[in-house]
């Protein structure tokens, strides 16, 4: 309930520190304010009504999600300008027409001439447009058209001449600042993808098409270089939340991480010089396997102590070195995870109970499916 403590939830239990939240937020809002540049903050990592306001300032507009159902979830919210950044599924273009066709501008990505033929194919009513981001593999290596291949040029093309398609923009997720360590390294690929975007421009308005162009990763929001004012926006969502991930990469400190996971211990097992807790792989994410000395999480204050393994609903927490004293560890007492990947994790929980300074304050309820 609120006023209470975190410590009286039943666990295993993700906790959200809203003041970091908002801080988090402010912060990105005003770097690409200072910049010109258009914040087009992403849904994926939280998923909900609230945090969506704190991000957006209040404004409901100018977002981009992951899935459908975060696009209908906002919909039915009042929530308006979404972009669906995600290469755009033929068994969801109805739904995506559905929603182009209510919203005032609901927007979809490509990086296929068949994904183009399929939207050629289902006219929206009212000669509406479908608005349309052309996807660019600058170096992330995941979805996208290679940027230095003719067919992108062509594609490009093909989108803003097609009949019932209007070519919005060019969109390029810097996903490979994941592989960085440091800002240098996370300053290098913004920069070569802010570089590739940028000449991809001049290529387009050298045959007179004119859109927008947008580039995104939370490491590379969270340090941007100065060619990124040239863009008309950027698109990050993990800085919302933050994670180990993050800190480990540069993007931010321990102290900007917003989320936990509270979890109990519930067995006792010297045998295996362990202590089991109860949180498995279904209250915090398998990702970070061998990335973290401390197993698949940092377990707060405990520097000596690893989350080694995880079952369903089972955890083994082991010391990194010497024999664990099990009397510091009653059956019952609370220990703090501090996820490596956020995303993952908060996609496990079905209510976010946030709090500040430790009071309980409300819980937020996220959209799930696709």
């Amino acid at each position: 309930m609120e006023g209470d403590t975190i410590t009286d939830l039943c666990t295993p239990a993700l906790v959200v520190d809203v003041d970091i939240v908002k801080r988090n937020a402010q912060r990105m809002t005003e770097r690409f304010l200072k910049m010109g540049v258009q914040l087009r903050p992403h849904m994926k990592t939280h998923k909900t009504l609230e945090c969506a306001d704190i991000m957006t300032g209040g404004s409901r507009r100018c977002i981009v999600v992951s899935t459908l159902a975060e696009a209908s979830f906002y919909a039915d919210h009042g929530f308006d300008d979404i972009l669906y950044a995600y290469s755009v599924p033929f068994d969801k273009v109805e739904r995506s027409a559905a929603l182009s066709e209510r919203l005032t501008l609901f927007q979809v990505l490509l990086d296929h001439p068949d994904a183009l033929e399929q939207l050629r194919k289902r006219p929206l009513r009212d000669r509406r447009p479908w608005h349309v981001w052309l996807k660019l593999d600058c170096g992330n290596g995941r979805a996208g058209i290679l940027h230095s291949e003719p067919e992108a040029m062509q594609l490009a093309q093909a989108i803003s001449e097609t009949e019932g398609v209007e070519l919005t923009g060019v969109y390029a997720h810097c996903g490979n600042t994941y592989n960085c360590r440091g800002i240098e390294e996370i300053q290098a690929v913004a920069q070569e993808t802010t570089t590739f975007v940028l000449q991809f421009m001049d290529k387009l308005k050298a045959v007179g098409i004119s859109c927008k162009s947008s580039i995104g990763s939370t490491p590379s929001c969270s340090h941007p270089v100065k060619d990124m004012a040239c863009l008309s926006e950027v698109h990050p969502g993990n800085y919302v939340f933050y994670d180990v991930q993050q800190s480990v990469i540069g993007s931010c400190s321990l102290e900007d991480v917003a989320v936990r996971v509270l979890t109990r211990v519930i067995g006792h097992c010297p045998h295996r010089n362990q202590l089991l807790i109860d949180c498995g792989w279904t209250g915090i994410s398998l990702d970070g396997a061998g990335k973290l000395p401390t197993g698949y999480a940092m377990i707060e204050g405990q520097p000596n102590l690893k989350l080694v393994s995880m079952t369903q609903e089972h955890g083994r927490v082991e010391p990194i070195s010497d024999m664990l004293d099990h009397s510091k560890y009653p059956l019952g007492s609370l220990l703090t995870l501090i996820p490596y990947h956020s995303c993952a994790t908060a996609s496990m929980h079905p209510v976010y109970h946030i709090h500040s300074g430790g009071r309980l304050v409300g819980k937020w309820l996220p959209a799930r499916g696709w």
